[in-house]
């Protein structure tokens, strides 16, 4: 079958990988002029199966009113008029009650365990390297709250079978040396041994090349104008390049994707939610993290990647603006200057933006649409890099008429159409 996919991120990459593997002749199209340029460009390196969770949990109202006053607060929200984030944070609110949590952060940690093990099959299969380190993800609590706090948390890990490892203080240092100058700092942890780190940009780049050696065609500075319809089904994408037909198109654009489904009748809940990222160049080993730690306060990851240190994190409610926050880097610096003090050289760090395509329930949207051959993969939040690969995996499955290894029934847009599958209106030819 003839499969185009639509954007070349990591969930673009990947899944043009899986769909090549399993027999389809892919077509992948990109406006930037290379791989992983976008949000998949300066991602934290977390690869966290154990830390998949979503932001809408009980407590994030009131968390949110609280963080509107704080200069270093892990949520901003820019004041708008605009319907659409009204509507996605309405979303977002509905699902933050205990309930709705552990229904969330179970089907998302379903789905990233899956991806770690298709990641691990797809390394010792390619032999593909990406600064890859296998060493664990430790949550860094600074108050008694939040070391209580986590119990919701491991509820869920005990019930998915996820391994993990509560710390004392002393327990911490032990598992990251470089944290004893900031012994002060700490009141414990939570330390989950399956997650791994990597450079997402590497991989996907690295990728990419492995699969163009199998024979997928990668379209770059292509940009992607509308997608034309007919017969109940999509028939071409139409780019700068000119028109491109396929018997399957399948949208993986991140933040970008509801726009281009939307005239179908389509309507995605993916918001684009900005992070932030600092690289800094390592100037002292022995203060470096060895993997992860992901600063609980401030909600900030801060990963070795080779001989840098990656400090990721923050989330803020800005629409499509991509533009550098003073503020936000000094939030960065702060923690990993906090918790890692001397390790790297700030002076010298590299400060990037991206936008996450964010869901309300923070799972991602893998599948078909209800419209013709058109399906997407999509919505993946912070999580693009830990669920990249597994996501994929099972889109191709489903693409191929295989049942995916895992429950994939409720990851589809289907738990989002359901009440507006009446008001959906017949499919139309995009206009030129």
């Amino acid at each position: 079958m003839r499969i185009v996919v639509l954007g070349a991120g990591v969930i673009g990459v990947t899944s043009a990988w899986y769909l090549s593997r399993a027999g389809h002749q892919v077509t992948v199209v990109d406006r930037q002029p290379a791989a992983a340029m976008e949000t998949s460009f300066a991602n934290a390196g977390e690869i966290s199966p154990g830390y998949s969770t979503p932001w809408a949990a009980p407590g994030i109202p009131q968390k949110a009113l609280r963080w509107m006053f704080q200069r270093h607060a892990p949520l901003i929200l820019r004041a708008s008029a605009d319907r659409t984030r009204a509507g996605w944070m309405a979303q977002m609110l509905r699902n933050c009650t205990a309930d709705a949590y552990e229904v969330n952060k179970s089907r998302m940690m379903r789905l990233a365990v899956y991806s770690r093990e298709c990641l691990e099959s797809l390394r010792t299969e390619t032999g593909i390297r990406y600064e890859e380190r296998t060493q664990g993800t430790l949550q860094l609590f600074r108050d008694e709250k939040q070391v209580k706090a986590v119990a919701k948390d491991i509820k869920v890990l005990k019930a998915d079978g996820v391994a993990y490892e509560e710390l004392d203080v002393d327990g911490c240092i032990a598992a990251e040396p470089g944290l004893a100058h900031s012994r002060h700092l700490l009141a414990g942890g939570l330390r989950l041994p399956g997650d791994e780190t990597g450079d997402c940009h590497i991989f996907t780049q690295s990728l990419a090349a492995l699969a163009a050696e199998q024979g997928v065609t990668f379209l770059y500075d292509t940009a992607i104008e509308a997608l034309e319809s007919g017969a109940g089904r999509i028939e071409a994408v139409r780019t700068s390049a000119g028109r491109l037909t396929a018997d399957l198109f399948v949208v993986a654009l991140g933040s970008h994707s509801p726009a281009l489904v939307a005239p179908f009748g389509v309507r995605l809940p993916v918001h684009p939610v900005k992070g932030y990222s600092l690289t800094l160049p390592i100037v002292d080993a022995a203060r470096a993290p060895v993997s992860t730690v992901m600063d609980e306060t401030y909600k900030i990851a801060i990963t070795r990647l080779g001989d840098r240190i990656r400090v990721g994190g923050l989330a803020e409610l800005a629409g499509f603006d991509l533009s550098l926050s003073p503020r936000r880097r000094a939030t960065l610096a702060k923690s990993v200057g906090e918790l890692f003090g001397g390790a790297g050289d700030l002076d010298r760090a590299t400060f990037w933006t991206g936008l996450r395509p964010m869901t309300p329930d923070g799972t991602p949207i893998i599948g078909a649409t209800g419209v013709g051959n058109l399906w997407v993969n999509t919505g993946h939040g912070t999580l693009g890099w830990t669920m990249a690969a597994g996501s994929a995996r099972v889109l191709a499955d489903m693409i191929g008429g295989r049942t995916p290894d895992i429950q994939a029934d409720d990851l589809s847009c289907e738990r989002y159409l359901r009440k507006s599958r009446s008001a959906r209106p017949a499919l139309e030819p995009a206009a030129a």
